[in-house]
């Protein structure tokens, strides 16, 4: 900043007193800045302990029935508190399911005007609220000692000599140079973090479409096959030992039988569901579910297990070996149970083995000192701007924007939380319990079989 004394040629005032109105405008000018600094931390937007918000209830008639039911959305208790609205207490609004009408919102062209109208709620931005603030401090004290010790210029453009004076009072700053060399391998960091968070993410959703995708296979060939436990046609022996052939099935038997490979599909992964999520968030509405769809036995065997998921699958063995079915049939049932074997502890991988800890803190610790020394490199690249004062927003800009990506990893890196695992079991117990109502092997007319069998077999 170029300082030189104004001149009293114009004026018939005393230099020392125009020196101190200039100097009283540009302490107000400092402690504004200093009083919006201060309040930062407090503002709604970027509290950690927020004063409670009051919550509109939804006029949508949707309602919840309990805390671990599908809901996407804000809360609509209007006594919830504030803390939902973001953090911790937002991860349950965060999982969701997509229909038609949801994907031609999401491809809106006015997506962009929408997303930056929500700006100041995002749950992301929030909770990266005190780095912000802290690195917009760190730029408004840089800023303010430069114009004490370096000079100042006024709002009707008039430079002034510095405030305070001396041999110590220099002007901080750092060469921007040393931050464009790092950038490249802070990005990387951020890049492989994202990423590496990412697949953890999709991995975890494929587990849980493996589960869809076997539980509806696993009633699909137990319903049909049902009843089936050698060749219907002539008693041909296979393997060298006689088959028996289909027997007369009892309905209310065949009933039975199916509904507990239906009930012990949902059992499993509704357990699994469980195992994977905070106890304080659905511990109560699990015991509650499984008391209210299963014998008081089954239910209290799962409940007290020390690996319930693991006891929900021994279950459905029993109830798959109960079946009256030839044993080879059985056996490709059992292997959709070596699958969700698979996809269980995949996901308890995931959930036991966060990315390496050195690696995420060796990230977060380079990218919040690039951001808290940044300010002393900016300085001097904001010499066109009044006294330099753009910096601090473009500080602020940059920082909310780094951090959100690292803070994006973070919410990423333990999927189970935002993935709608409820929705999923609540599908696959709906899937499963179709499924076995249809009419499967032996389950038509006695005369038609007997018909069938006596039209089909001369052309075998």
């Amino acid at each position: 900043v170029l300082s030189y004394r104004p001149t009293d040629s114009n004026t018939s005032e005393p230099l020392f007193f125009q020196r101190y109105k200039h100097n009283t405008m540009l302490f107000r000018c400092m402690a504004a800045f200093a009083v919006l600094a201060a309040a930062a931390p407090t503002c709604e937007a970027f509290s950690t302990n927020p004063t409670p918000l009051a919550i509109k209830p939804s006029t949508s008639s949707q309602q919840r029935t309990n805390k671990s039911a599908l809901f996407m959305g804000p809360p609509t208790d209007p006594s919830a508190p504030a803390t939902d609205l973001y953090g911790e207490g937002s991860r349950k609004y965060r999982r969701t399911v997509y229909t038609h009408d949801q994907w031609v919102k999401h491809r809106s062209p006015d997506r962009f005007v929408n997303n930056l109208s929500t700006l100041f709620n995002s749950g992301i931005y929030k909770n990266v609220g005190k780095e912000v603030v802290f690195t917009t401090s760190v730029a408004i004290f840089v800023w303010a000692w430069n114009l004490l010790v370096g000079g100042y210029q006024d709002l009707s453009g008039v430079a002034h000599d510095p405030i305070i004076q001396g041999e110590w009072a220099q002007i901080v700053g750092l060469p921007l140079q040393a931050f464009t060399t790092v950038s490249p391998s802070l990005g990387l960091l951020l890049a492989f973090r994202t990423n590496s968070s990412y697949k953890r993410w999709d991995e975890a959703r494929k587990f849980w479409g493996l589960n869809i995708n076997h539980t509806r296979d696993l009633n699909r060939m137990a319903t049909a096959w049902y009843g089936n436990e050698g060749d219907p046609w002539d008693g041909t022996e296979f393997m060298g030992a006689p088959s028996s052939k289909a027997q007369a099935i009892d309905p209310a038997e065949r009933q039975y039988l199916l509904g507990q490979i239906s009930l012990m599909t949902w059992a499993f992964v509704r357990s699994m569901k469980r195992h994977l999520s905070p106890p304080d968030e659905d511990e109560d509405d699990y015991i509650a579910e499984m008391k209210s769809r299963l014998s008081p036995e089954q239910a209290e065997a799962i409940i007290s297990a020390v690996h319930r998921p693991n006891r929900a699958l021994y279950d459905l063995s029993v109830a798959i070996e109960k079946l009256p079915m030839h044993f080879l049939r059985k056996d490709e049932l059992n292997k959709n149970l070596s699958i969700f074997e698979d996809t269980l502890g995949g996901c308890e991988r995931l959930l036991s083995s966060p990315i390496p800890l050195f690696y995420s803190r060796h990230t977060a610790r380079f990218l919040s000192t690039w951001l808290l020394l940044l300010p002393f490199a900016l300085y001097g690249q904001f010499g066109d701007s009044w006294n330099h004062i753009m910096m601090i927003p473009a500080t602020a800009f940059i920082s909310v924007s780094l951090f959100g990506i690292e803070e994006l990893a973070t919410q990423l890196e333990e999927p189970f939380t935002i993935l709608p695992m409820q929705g999923f079991c609540d599908k696959i117990g709906g899937w499963c319990d179709e499924i076995t109502s249809w009419a499967g092997q032996g389950q038509e007319a006695e005369e038609a079989v007997q018909a069938n069998i006596a039209e089909i077999a001369p052309s075998r």
